[in-house]
C-alpha cells in the first residue's frame, strides 16, 4: 500500500510512508493508486493537472488575503506554477528538460515546521510555511513520477521539474531563515 495515491473527488494526491491496516479513505471513497498510468501523455496530462491546481490555490488566496505582502508573494508562486505547466506543455510537444547535474541545497526548514492551514488573515510567516509545504510536495511528486516513468526522457523531464521545485523550496526557506529565523 506504499506509493502515492489520489482521491477522485477533491483531487488530493497522499504519499503513504509507512503501510497500515485498512483502506485509504478520502470524500468517504477509497482512494486510487496512482501506478496505473497507462502513457507518457497520460502522465504528463496528471502533471499539468497538478501544475493548474496550484495556480488555482494561489489565485484563490490571493483574493481573499488582507495583507498586502503576502498577495504579491501568492501572485509570484501562481507565475511560477504556470511556467511548469508552459514546460510540460512543451514536452508534450516532443521537448525534453535534463535536470542540472548539480545537486540544490535543502536547508530542511520545512521538514521541521508544523502543517498550517491558509486563512484571509494569515500572516508572512504563515504564507512561507504553506509555499514551502507544497513545495515541498510538488518534488516528492515529481521524484515519484520519475521513479515510475519508464520512458528515459520522461523520467529526465521529471528529476527537471523536481529539481525547479526544490530551487522554490530553496528560495523560499532562505527568506525564512533571514525574515523569520532571524528576527526570533
Amino acid at each position: 500500500m506504499a506509493g502515492l495515491y489520489k482521491c477522485e473527488s477533491c483531487r488530493r494526491i497522499v504519499n503513504v510512508v509507512y503501510e497500515g491496516k485498512g483502506e485509504l479513505i478520502c470524500c468517504g471513497q477509497p482512494m486510487k493508486p496512482l501506478t496505473g498510468f497507462k502513457s507518457v501523455e497520460e502522465v504528463l496530462d496528471f502533471a499539468v493537472e497538478k501544475e493548474e491546481e496550484a495556480y488555482r490555490f494561489y489565485t484563490e488566496w490571493v483574493k481573499k488575503l488582507d495583507k498586502s505582502q503576502v498577495r504579491e508573494h501568492f501572485e509570484d508562486f501562481a507565475r511560477e506554477e504556470l511556467t511548469h505547466k508552459d514546460k510540460l506543455l512543451q514536452v508534450k510537444q516532443g521537448r525534453t528538460l535534463r535536470p542540472s547535474p548539480k545537486k540544490v541545497a535543502d536547508l530542511k526548514i520545512a521538514d521541521y515546521l508544523v502543517h498550517v492551514a491558509p486563512t484571509p488573515q494569515m500572516n508572512y510567516q504563515r504564507a512561507l510555511i504553506i509555499a514551502m509545504q507544497r513545495e515541498k510536495a510538488s518534488f516528492n511528486l515529481y521524484n515519484h513520477l520519475a521513479a515510475i516513468a519508464d520512458d528515459e526522457g520522461l523520467r529526465s523531464t521529471f528529476l527537471a521539474l523536481a529539481q525547479e521545485e526544490a530551487k522554490h523550496k530553496l528560495g523560499l526557506e532562505t527568506i525564512y531563515d533571514e525574515v523569520i529565523l532571524s528576527e526570533n
